[in-house]
């Protein structure tokens, strides 16, 4: 375990998801558990994806968030037309679920994705150099509430990851907006952080 705010903490992420390796950070809502997404690895048991649904025993029909470093960067994934509007609540605690290009290695697998550019600036950095979205679920085991306290986390899965980052409790943090694109035209799902009107 590390802090966040100490001068290699972000390089120590970044190391770890390079090795496909499974941390728990801060994002811009609660602690996530993270990994790399690498599109080779799909579909595979051994990817990191399937190694963080077996610390959360999370079922294979529920898809991870996806973490990109640049607003801009989802249109490499859909070719749904995401208004204006919405992209510009971005970088923020909102969430977009869009139809995956049929062309893109993902599809088979994921023929919808969900992907959020967050707030925090650290987190992006780290997301753009490692130059590739990263898996983002809340830590928790599957059914069990989320976790909001760094001692709670690491005494529940210090042994099952490379890495925590500990950048305080987030005890009360309102979950993401969740939007989803729905005939070309987007539909909330759910009202957190980001206020958006349907």
């Amino acid at each position: 375990m590390i802090y966040k705010k100490d001068a290699n903490g972000a390089a120590k992420v970044l190391e770890a998801l390079k090795k496909n390796q499974i941390v728990i950070i801060p994002t811009d809502t609660v602690y996530g558990f993270s990994g790399l997404v690498l599109e080779k690895d799909i579909p595979s048991d051994k990817g990191t994806d399937a190694q963080i649904r077996t610390i959360k025993g999370r079922a294979e029909t529920k898809p991870l968030i996806q973490l990109i470093g640049c607003p801009q960067d989802i249109k490499k994934y859909t070719d749904d037309n995401i208004p204006d509007s919405l992209l510009n609540k971005w970088p923020g605690a909102l969430t977009i679920i869009v139809n995956t290009k049929k062309t893109h290695p993902l599809y088979k697998r994921y023929p919808t994705i969900a992907f959020r550019c967050p707030g925090d600036l650290w987190l992006r950095e780290i997301i753009m150099k490692a130059g590739a979205p990263i898996y983002s679920t809340s830590v928790n085991r599957s059914g069990c509430p989320v976790l909001e306290t760094v001692p709670e986390i690491a005494a529940e899965f210090e042994e099952e990851v490379a890495l925590i980052i500990d950048d305080g409790d987030k005890k009360g943090a309102l979950p993401s907006t969740l939007v989803a694109m729905e005939n070309g035209l987007p539909k909330v799902l759910r009202q957190g952080a980001v206020k958006i009107r349907n």
